[in-house]
């Protein structure tokens, strides 16, 4: 079974006029699904707010107290800055700014209950894998996927992959887990891109698996990173569950980062990973060209609920593309507003990606 979590607390909220997540993502993925027909009512689930509790199992309480109160108040006062990440450019104050991630950890939640005995789940709202437990970081104010995660396990699943393959590094994730063996990690991020985390040579005590790419990675190294290196990395850990956290910053058009990837890369890495494990959660993330990652994310809950992607839209999925804004200047290639595939960007396999993806297969061989 396949399910599609949302809410209405995206639609409308805003971190700024200039900020990178002044476009609206979530609901121009809902909008794109149902003008398509693949969103019907028994597909959607609507998001829950978690609760404070649910929060504090990786937060600390002073600082969900401050987030609480941030949105309350509209304002922070400088020790709360300095001490929280609360009203700065990254994590502003804005009107949603307890409500929203907190709807989206509660998402993340329900994901959890409801791949219990198999599926997959798409939380768009979800994957904020910045979020340190006593601040907020990188425009992510709670951390979705280490608080899915702890409850997959508290829900007796003996093993969690996983697998980031955002722009940026999960560092949160990594700093949550570390040293953990019932959580295998692998991510895929820009080398030299904030925060600046995710070295090669960085284990996480044994846990994690980082793969840093140089600018312009494409189709073609991503699929080598793919299978000869993530797929028996999570295949060989024998996850009872999969969390993929789909960034979608990683594609050619976004403004956040110099990667060359299609959203064929991202649907490969789903259907591969799909394959490994009963229970597989799939989070928004990054994303910062309102076209390129509402074509994703609808491409990819297609994927997941198993429909056929036309070559080109129908008219009120077209429309739905059209008017959807950005601050920046100009409008995107006619590609981005008539299609949801694609076309593959391909390219040569670097030797950074070479020799990365070989010393991950050695540090494999010798952990097994």
């Amino acid at each position: 079974m396949a399910w599609f979590i949302g809410s209405t607390i995206y639609r409308g909220s805003r971190y700024g006029r200039l900020h990178p997540l002044s476009i609206e993502r979530v609901p121009a993925v809902i909008d794109l699904s149902r003008a398509l027909g693949w969103l019907p009512p028994e597909r959607y689930r609507t998001s829950p707010r978690a609760k404070p509790a649910a929060l504090t199992g990786f937060h600390t309480p002073a600082y969900v107290a401050a987030l609480h109160r941030a949105e309350a108040e509209g304002a922070v006062d400088p020790e709360i800055r300095a001490r929280h990440g609360l009203g700065t450019m990254s994590n502003p104050v804005f009107a949603e700014m307890f409500r929203r991630p907190a709807t989206a950890v509660g998402g993340g939640l329900l994901a959890a209950e409801l791949v219990a005995r198999g599926g997959v789940v798409l939380n768009p709202g979800g994957g904020t894998h910045h979020g340190m437990p006593d601040r907020a970081s990188g425009f992510c104010y709670l951390n979705e996927p280490v608080i899915t995660i702890r409850r997959l396990l508290e829900m007796g699943i003996d093993r969690v992959a996983y697998v980031d393959i955002d722009a940026h590094h999960g560092d949160g994730v990594e700093a949550a887990f570390d040293g953990s063996d019932r959580v295998r990690m692998f991510s895929v991020h820009e080398a030299g891109r904030w925060p600046m985390t995710g070295l090669l040579d960085d284990t996480a005590g044994g846990a994690a698996f980082n793969l840093p790419v140089p600018r312009g990675f494409n189709d073609i190294e991503f699929a080598m990173v793919l299978h000869e290196a993530i797929v028996p990395a999570v295949e060989s850990f024998r996850p009872g569950a999969i969390y993929l956290q789909c960034g979608a910053d990683a594609l050619a058009e976004d403004p956040l980062s110099r990667l060359a990837l299609s959203n064929e890369s991202h649907v490969a890495a789903l259907h591969a990973l799909r394959l490994l494990s009963p229970r597989l959660i799939v989070g928004g993330g990054g994303g910062y060209n309102p076209w390129s990652v509402a074509r994703c994310w609808t491409r990819i809950w297609g994927e997941i609920s198993g429909q056929d992607v036309p070559g080109m839209l129908p008219p009120a999925a077209r429309a739905v593309l059209a008017r959807q804004h950005w601050a920046r200047s100009g409008r995107p290639g006619a590609a981005l507003l008539a299609t949801l595939r694609d076309a593959p960007r391909l390219g040569p396999i670097s030797h950074s990606v070479r020799t990365g993806v070989a010393t991950l297969r050695q540090r494999m061989r010798a952990a097994a």
